[in-house]
């Protein structure tokens, strides 16, 4: 079977970069194409050097489109706004994507999954496979548990992180909330301040800490009179993100479009 080509849109970034230097170390893949937004520095620069690579051919544009048109599917780590552009290119030129963008909102996703009517579109919070892991053992453990156990759900990022709380907090809640059979957002308390009072039973509040390089660290607590539970996944490098994200690329090979895939079913998790 012939290499599945690959393009990047935000090539030039520290997870553009980190994802071209797994798609050449990857079985089955190729890069063919990187794009940057109009003014970039990097515009006509070979995105092999800029990953620490060596010379590939492979010149960063500032065209979408034509990173669309060589290739198969496009990994998409850019802003909310960007990537609905690039779902909508997807859908119109018949190509695969997977966005890790962070900070969708629900408007946000309602486009992706117009597009995904018409494209193969895999949308992920976080496409480590480690951290969708965590999010099913999360869900079953709020099944398991009564309300008598506070959740509280602890992130902490580095300082250029521009979204609070992460959007893998975030889908954290969404599963926690989804296993107590509950709506998370009236469930959720997204900041403590001042004279707040006892806690309210049954809600899942949110800490978001910003420091440093941490590439990302996400911890659920269950706590409840005489114990604590503690669900965590720490990343010490971005290479989980482009592992998961080089994995979901392959897996859209021969799928057909219809709905907005997640990392679920990436991984043969989905219920």
């Amino acid at each position: 079977m012939a290499d599945l080509n690959i393009g990047i849109t935000g090539c030039a970034g520290r997870m553009g970069t980190t994802l071209a230097r797994e798609i050449a170390s990857s079985a089955g893949c190729k890069l063919v194409a990187g794009s940057e937004w109009s003014s970039h520095p990097a515009i006509g620069s070979d995105l092999g050097l800029l990953a620490g690579l060596a010379a590939n051919g492979v010149i960063v544009t500032a065209d979408a489109a034509t990173l669309f048109a060589a290739a198969d599917v496009v990994l998409d780590y850019t802003a909310p706004e960007a990537s609905v552009r690039h779902a909508t290119l997807a859908a119109d030129m018949g190509k695969a994507l997977v966005v890790g963008t962070t900070g969708l909102t629900a408007d946000h996703l309602t486009k992706l999954e117009k597009a995904a009517t018409r494209a193969v579109i895999v949308q992920a919070a976080n496409t480590s496979v480690g951290v969708n892991v965590l999010l099913g053992i999360a869900k079953k453990v709020a099944q398991i548990l009564d309300p008598a156990y506070d959740i509280e759900i602890v992130e902490m990022h580095h300082r250029h992180k521009l979204d609070a709380p992460s959007g893998t907090a975030l889908a954290l809640g969404r599963a926690v909330a989804a296993g107590r059979g509950v709506d998370l957002d009236a469930s959720a308390v997204r900041g403590r301040d001042g004279m707040t009072g006892a806690r309210k039973t049954g809600t899942i509040g949110f800490a978001a800490l910003r420091g440093g390089d941490v590439v990302g660290d996400h911890t659920v607590v269950f706590a409840a009179d005489g114990e604590r539970i503690e669900l965590t996944h720490k990343a010490s490098s971005r290479q989980v993100f482009a592992r998961g994200a080089v994995r979901a690329a392959l897996w859209t090979r021969g799928r057909k479009a219809g709905r907005l895939f997640s990392m679920a079913d990436v991984l043969d998790l989905a219920d």
